[in-house]
């Protein structure tokens, strides 16, 4: 099965990007949108001097249980640089939501609580609210991230990725970054938290 339909029959429509956009990304932006397949996985990410987005990662049900999504999270963090994703929150009906939590707590990732991400589906119009999650180096290292940082990033990556050529893709275009992307004093509740065990 090709890599495209591969992640447009697991992932939600409204978090799809169309083929010819990644594609396109694939050529145009070659130096820092990346894809990495293999028979069980797509890995679909950015890479910056700064950071590294994770734009998809789909790991098949056949290969559940092989530790196969750690080892593509652990290639990513040997570059040594903060590693962000999109998520969805925890859904009661949809088990997968919850699976997907569980595995980015257990791969110390953090919720960035201050950063409100709502962007609008071009596919179904519909407002698709998203979190952000983040996984810094070692305190040791000088590419500590903060959730400033994080903000920043994202801010690049919905410009630079999500809405390139948007209205040559899709014949409309995404909303402008600020409508989207804020960032608040006030700190979410930690999506992550009912997921993260205490080391002892």
């Amino acid at each position: 099965m090709h890599w495209y339909n591969k992640l447009n029959e697991y992932f939600p429509i409204e978090e799809m990007k169309s083929k010819e956009h990644m594609e396109t990304l694939l050529v145009d932006k070659g130096n820092v949108y990346h894809k990495e397949e293999g028979l069980k996985h797509v890995l679909m990410y950015v890479e910056t001097e700064d950071f590294v987005f994770v734009d998809y990662l789909f790991v098949s049900s056949a290969a559940r249980g092989e530790g196969l999504g750690k080892k593509l999270l652990d290639s990513l963090k040997t570059k040594n640089k903060p590693i962000l994703l999109e998520v969805e929150p925890a859904i009661e009906d949809e088990p997968d939501t919850a699976k997907r939590l569980k595995f980015y707590a257990r791969e110390e990732f953090s919720h960035a609580q201050k950063i409100a991400y709502n962007r609008r589906s071009l596919a179904t119009g519909e407002k698709n609210s998203l979190e952000i999650l983040y996984w810094a180096p070692p305190a040791s290292s000088t590419a500590k991230a903060d959730e400033k940082e994080v903000f920043d990033a994202m801010k690049t990556t919905y410009e630079e990725i999500h809405t390139y050529k948007d209205q040559d893709f899709y014949g409309k275009s995404y909303e402008p970054t600020e409508q989207v992307l804020s960032y608040d004093k006030q700190q979410k509740e930690n999506i992550l938290e009912p997921f993260e065990t205490v080391s002892v």
